[in-house]
This record gives C-alpha cells, structure tokens and sequence, in this order.
C-alpha cells in the first residue's frame, strides 16, 4: 500500500510510477484497425478504447468493477463569503449523497459504478488560507492517506469527485500557485455568486497565494498550505490509483486542480487520467489547457460531485462495447479497401 506520510513520501510515490502496458495498448490499437469500420470512423471512441487497454492491461478493457468516490471537506475561508451557500450544506449534502437524492446518486445507477462518498473531518474546517496554511503537515498527511484507503484493491475504472462549500476558492488558488498567472482568470462564479462575488474571490485568492509565496515546489505542500482535506484526500486517491495501474477520470474544476498539483513532482503524474467534462467554471479550461488534457465532453455542467465523470461513463462503456464486440474484416467475411 502506498504510504503518503508527508513530502517526501509522496514525492518518493510519484518519482516512480508504473506506465501503461505498451503490449496491450498496440495489441488493442491493431484490433481497432481490423475492426468493420473505415480506419477512425468511431473518433475518440477508439482513442478511449486504448487508452484503457493500456491501463487496464488487457487487449479487450471492460467496465465491470467501476467505483465512484466522492470526498466532501470544508473550508476555513468560505467564512470570507466566497460561495452563495453555507459551510452546514456540506454535510447536508453529504446526508443527501448517502439518502440517494442527489445528481451523482442518479448518474451512477445509470451509469453502472458503485458510489462511495467519503467525508474527511467534516467538522474541522481548514484553516482560512488568507492569513494562515490550510493544515498542518500531520494533517494533510491524513487527509491524503485517507483518499489512499478509500481506493479499492481491485477495480476496472474510478471516478473522482468532491462535494464542500468554498471549494472552487481553494481549487483557484491551488491552480494559480500551480501554473502562474492572474487569479482573476482562475475564478469563476462556483455556486452562484454575483459578479461582485467573483471579485471578492479573485481578492481572497491573490491574497493567499501572496501569502505563501508562488513557488511551494512540491504537490504536498501546495495542498497543505492553499487546499483542503477533500482535494488532499482526491489527490492521495489519484497516486493510489496510478500505483494500481487502475485508470481514473477527473470530474470537474475542483478535482482536476487538487489532482494537477502532483505534476508539481511528475509531469507524468495524470497519465493513467482522462478529464470527463469541461466545466462552465471559468478556470478549468485553463487549467486543461495548461495539463494538455482533451475533456471529454462539452456540457456545461459545474455541479461537481462527480457528475460529469458519471456522464462520461457512459461515453466510456460506448467505447468499450463498440472495441470489444465488434467483428473484425476477416471475423465477418468483409472486404478491406485493399482487397
């Protein structure tokens, strides 16, 4: 088991990370180009089809064993007024979750992946990043183990999400300390705040990443100092996945900026990851942009908990069935262009 104790540690945990399996991705790129279609017609369905291959391991991928994990946190700064919603909302949210009353409830049984949420400390908020780090080593280092457990042993796919009030505040100064430039680019309206709103969050990111500095180095302290005890956990979960060799999809902003601090250690880091959906939130094109990462999807969609993941899975099962069932030329007796 993976063991991110403090910097070191998860630094040590991404220096040396399994890549995927070349046999199988080439042997599922040769199955595609023998498949009874023009070479490409199916589109990123193929591209999908073998990049599973590769980590799953296997010619043929499959989607049996798809886990959702949604993990919920929340935030000492939200105090300042960045979100339209109260910090008690989180663990109402959490009891919704559990009750099967929200978006990503509905989504994951259509879908087909079993949903776990995951509350971290939901009653110690972090600190306000404004005037002070978020956690504090020991903390964070928990936070992070407990994404690492919630991983299971075995599984065909995850999908990550999180749920806490606050959270796109933090997911904006972690990106701005991540990748430069201006927090006004990294800010969007979250859960609904005015345009007044997003100035203010723009003033309280800068002024935490001023606080700390832009240049952290590292994924751990980027996430003790600007993050939360959901993203550390979402992160810690990413590096046990990719230990696996079991792939995962990011869901939105939130979850795509706690998983692109690991880049911070290994650019390599998201490999084994596919961005679900590009979010209506205003920094995540950025932020895909900046990983070189193609969304899957165009929805506008910015609930977060995982739903543009669970939509993605679908897309995902279209390109597994279409890989897997599918004759070949020789298989159904069709003529290829050469013959």
């Amino acid at each position: 088991m993976v063991s991110l104790s403090g910097a070191h540690e998860i630094a040590g945990a991404l220096r040396d990370v399994p890549g995927p399996d070349v046999v199988s991705r080439d042997a599922a790129a040769d199955r595609q180009a023998r498949l009874t279609k023009p070479a490409g017609a199916l589109g990123r369905l193929e591209e999908l089809a073998i990049w599973l291959a590769g980590w799953q391991g296997r010619e043929r991928p499959g989607l049996d064993r798809v886990h959702c994990l949604v993990f919920a946190g929340n935030h000492g700064v939200a105090a300042r007024g960045v979100s339209a919603y109260p910090t008690d909302v989180t663990a109402q949210m959490v009891a919704n979750f559990r009750a099967g009353g929200a978006a990503i409830n509905q989504l994951c049984r259509l879908a087909g992946a079993e949903l776990s949420v995951i509350p971290v400390e939901l009653d110690r908020p972090t600190r306000d990043i404004v005037v002070e780090d978020a956690m504090t080593e020991a903390e964070c280092a928990m936070a992070l183990q407990a994404g690492v457990d919630a991983v299971p042993e075995e599984a065909d796919l995850l999908l990550l999400g999180e749920m806490g009030i606050g959270n796109t505040t933090t997911a904006a100064a972690l990106s701005l300390a991540t990748f430069g430039g201006a927090a006004s680019a990294w800010v969007g309206a979250g859960t609904g705040v005015s345009d007044a709103g997003i100035a203010h969050k723009a003033d309280v990111i800068n002024a935490a990443v001023e606080r700390t500095g832009r240049s952290l180095g590292s994924a751990f302290h980027l996430l003790r100092r600007l993050g939360g005890r959901e993203l550390a956990a979402l992160a810690g979960a990413v590096v046990a996945a990719r230990h696996r060799s079991i792939p995962i999809v990011l869901d939105g902003f939130v979850s795509t900026a706690a998983a692109a601090t690991l880049v911070a250690d290994n650019p390599a880091a998201l490999d084994h990851a596919l961005l679900s959906h590009l979010s209506a939130e205003a920094g995540h094109r950025r932020l895909a942009e900046c990983l070189r990462m193609k969304p899957v999807l165009d929805l506008d969609m910015r609930l977060g908990e995982a739903s543009g993941a669970a939509v993605c899975l679908l897309v995902l099962r279209a390109a597994v069935s279409t890989h897997v069932g599918m004759s070949t030329f020789s298989e159904a007796g069709v003529s290829t262009r050469d013959e």
